[in-house]
């Protein structure tokens, strides 16, 4: 389907297209022959999902972008404390192919400019040049998940006019930086920048970083956690060079920068961004890439100092309703029904802060779920902060699934999502927002049996005769019960009674719905099970001289009938052959009743 996300790339690609500012590296011919206007965005999420839009097939050569991959080869290679004595990670403040060291510790000022990129070259293991770089080539692929290949025409190109990189080199080798011939680290550098890429190459690339050195597609693991923490460190503080500051403010992303055109971006955790555009600005960065990560920082909250604590993936739980259906009992016809199409109806429970991550995480789930859904419950309880993109990517979403024919639902009683409980009925607003998990479901569970119920629903209301306690009786014998019950209304958020209430009578539902909680130590309340016309409560009490162990509190505008303690044990001797009667039919709709609330008792501790 067509996300939020992609729309949202096409806006920022539509955005910046027509930005023709800047021109290609002319220094290399190589470079200089490329088309100028060539344009793509490429986001790779941290469980291998990719966004892209424009020419993010088209390859070109990583240039500038190897550096944090071969400084991540050689600190595996020679350990961290032997890479630090070589090179420094302080920021510059210079353009990336100055000629100079740190004047008090004489190193290479950090691995991002040339003289410390050089010098990470020298210090990658291997018996032969050849060796070496395949060794780095491979080390690329793992990255990328795929053969990376080598652009011998660029190499060749670069290798006739690199002179200030051998310059560099003659430096580095006076200072005893490179111990050996220089020579042969400045040709290893100019091979490591002649890999060809895609910018979906890049995204994928920066994505196992993101997802602390693990390819996401492949599961093979790049580079060590601790390493990867080091490397990101240092793309974001020297990675774009003289512009490092300006970025860090305004786009707050690791970041590399090359000057074929490629940019690239680590949100850690959560995803990996690429562009490809080839017209540079003064720093050597593409003027589009910038601009492209500018605007897709802002508009999807990516700054990496605005974190979610949940950011791999918001969802908590997904059920189908067959597998937790609601505490509402049902009559045996909507049991069967609930039971073969109650998969076509999910809960999901989302956790944590829902930012960009969290979000596009949930929705691609939930949008790419089977076309045979008729119902969907968001539970956002658990959810802390919510970004304005998160709550855009769920309108989108909602709106998807009604042109599928599927409604969707929120739980949502704090109003997170911009919604709020109506103030008529907390239980269910216009647009379908609830208050509670169980109301929710039991919304979804009438949709399916709305449209899958074949048979007789349980009815609205009922009239005392029509109640199933008195089922079996004589005329007389319904005329003579009928007398002694007690029409009540109460209305809906009324406890009727409470837990450790001595026995009241016996309670036929007529019409309306209630239910029994559970109130738990610490004062939470918890629906059990839920009642409707043609159900009793209360008859436990009554039976065993027990008190209540729940509250029972009517969900809605609710009518019962009451037996009282006092008429029921008078039918002992008054009228023994209708309280056998009624004994019988308790004693079933008890056991129907016991089930459903073990049933539900166990799916409370379940979700607790």
């Amino acid at each position: 389907m067509t996300t939020v996300v992609d729309q949202i790339l096409k806006d920022v690609f539509d955005a910046c297209r027509d930005n023709t500012s800047g021109s290609v590296a002319d220094y290399i011919p190589e470079l200089a022959a490329v088309a100028p206007d060539g344009y793509g965005i490429s986001l790779a999420t941290s469980d291998g999902y990719v966004y892209e839009i424009g020419d993010t097939a088209t390859p070109f050569t990583i240039q500038s972008i190897s550096k944090p991959f071969t400084y991540a080869l050689a600190l595996t290679d020679r350990g961290e404390a032997a890479v630090a004595r070589k090179i420094d990670i302080e920021p510059s403040g210079e353009p990336f192919n100055e000629i100079s060291l740190d004047p008090i510790t004489e190193r290479p000022r950090n691995p991002m400019i040339n003289a410390g990129a050089i010098t990470s070259a020298s210090l990658i293991k291997g018996r032969t040049r050849k060796e070496r770089f395949e060794r780095i080539r491979l080390a690329y692929s793992r990255y990328a998940g795929r053969e990376l290949t080598f652009n011998e025409s660029v190499y060749a190109s670069e290798a006739r006019t690199g002179n200030r990189n051998r310059a560099i080199g003659y430096m580095l080798r006076s200072f005893d930086i490179i111990e050996e011939n220089p020579d042969a680290a400045v040709d290893l550098y100019f091979r490591q920048c002649s890999i060809d890429v895609t910018a979906a190459d890049l995204a994928m690339m920066a994505a196992t970083m993101a997802n602390n050195g693990v390819n996401p597609r492949t599961r093979e693991r790049a580079l060590a956690p601790a390493l990867v923490e080091r490397v990101l460190s240092v793309m974001t503080t020297c990675g774009m060079y003289d512009g490092a500051g300006d970025w860090v403010a305004r786009v707050g992303m690791p970041a590399k920068s090359g000057v074929g055109g490629g940019l690239l971006a680590v949100l850690p955790g959560q995803m990996g961004i690429a562009v490809y555009s080839p017209r540079l600005d003064q720093h050597g960065s593409s003027v589009r890439g910038v601009a492209t990560c500018r605007e897709l920082s802002t508009r999807l909250e990516l700054h990496f100092l605005h974190v979610t604590r949940a950011a791999r993936s918001a969802i908590r739980a997904r059920y189908t309703l067959t597998e937790v259906p609601s505490r509402k009992r049902r009559s045996d016809v909507e049991q069967d029904a609930l039971a073969e199409f109650g998969i076509r109806a999910r809960v999901y429970e989302l956790h944590g802060d829902l930012l960009f991550s969290g979000a596009e995480t949930a929705v691609r789930e939930i949008g790419n779920l089977d076309d045979k859904l008729d119902a969907l419950v968001i539970d956002v309880r658990g959810v802390g902060e919510v970004s304005d993109v998160a709550r855009n990517m769920f309108d989108d979403l909602h709106k998807h699934l009604a042109e599928r024919g599927c409604r969707a639902s929120l739980v949502d009683p704090q109003g997170i999502m911009g919604h709020k409980v109506s103030s008529v009925d907390p239980n269910a607003v216009a647009g379908r927002i609830f208050s509670d998990a169980g109301s929710a479901i039991r919304w979804a569970e009438e949709l399916l049996l709305d449209r899958y119920c074949v048979g007789p629903r349980q009815p609205e209301t009922i009239s005392v005769s029509e109640h199933p306690v008195l089922c079996g009786l004589t005329p007389a014998q319904h005329e003579e019960v009928e007398a002694l019950i007690d029409i009540r209304h109460y209305p809906r958020g009324q406890v009727i009674v409470r837990g450790g209430d001595s026995a009241s009578g016996l309670f036929l539902v007529l019409a309306g719905e209630v239910s029994s909680i559970l109130v738990a130590e610490d004062g939470s309340r918890h629906r059990i099970t839920t009642l409707s016309p043609g159900m009793s409560f209360g008859e436990m009490p009554l039976l065993t001289g027990t008190t209540f162990i729940l509250d029972f509190c009517a969900d809605t505008p609710l009518t019962v009938g009451v037996l009282s303690v006092a008429d029921f044990d008078a039918l002992t001797k008054d009228a023994p052959a209708v309280k056998l009667e009624l004994l019988t039919n308790l004693a079933t709709g008890a056991y129907l009743q016991m089930n459903t609330a073990i049933k539900s008792l166990g799916q409370f501790e379940t979700r607790r």
